[in-house]
């Protein structure tokens, strides 16, 4: 009874091309993802020099001021008419 059981190790066929490309597309998928998650909950201090920069006076010049939107007078909307040919 011990002849008939077989313990040789099963054949696994080698991997095919595309296959070691989706193994691997998978793995950098995953590393970029964990990176992305890691810059979200440790974020970067800025320099100390970036931060002076950015509180520096600016110009009037470049300095644009939003322009309010004029209130529009009728609240109907346009019948539209058709073109006679």
């Amino acid at each position: 009874m011990a002849a008939e059981l077989d313990f040789s190790p099963p054949e696994i066929p080698e991997p095919t091309f595309m296959e070691n490309v989706l193994r691997y597309g998978l793995f950098f998928g995953a590393i970029f993802q964990l990176i992305c998650v890691l810059a979200i909950i440790l974020p970067v201090s800025k320099s100390h020099k970036a931060d002076s920069d950015s509180f520096e006076p600016k110009n009037p010049e470049t300095v644009k001021k939003p322009k309010a939107i004029a209130p529009q007078i009728s609240k109907k909307p346009k019948k539209e008419t058709k073109k006679k040919r």
